[in-house]
């Protein structure tokens, strides 16, 4: 199924603003941390199944896949 980009990059405004609170950082640290650890791709490549995660789920996904890439949150 084709989602609207728009819808995706809400979703990743919304990701980075919660992932920012709950790891006590500015919004714009946030986008940078999961930026360089690979996690905005992952977002948008599994854009189908995140969205339908509960919120706190998507960002403890998220927050494991930049793990895997060398993230230390």
């Amino acid at each position: 199924m084709k989602y609207k980009v728009h819808d995706i990059l809400e979703y990743i405004i919304a990701i980075v603003n919660d992932f920012a609170k709950k790891f006590n950082l500015t919004e714009r640290d946030a986008y940078n941390y999961i930026n360089a650890h690979q996690g905005i791709g992952f977002i948008e490549q599994n854009y189908g199944i995140i969205h339908t995660l509960d919120f706190n789920e998507a960002i403890d996904s998220v927050a494991a896949y930049c793990r895997r890439f060398g993230g230390k949150l």
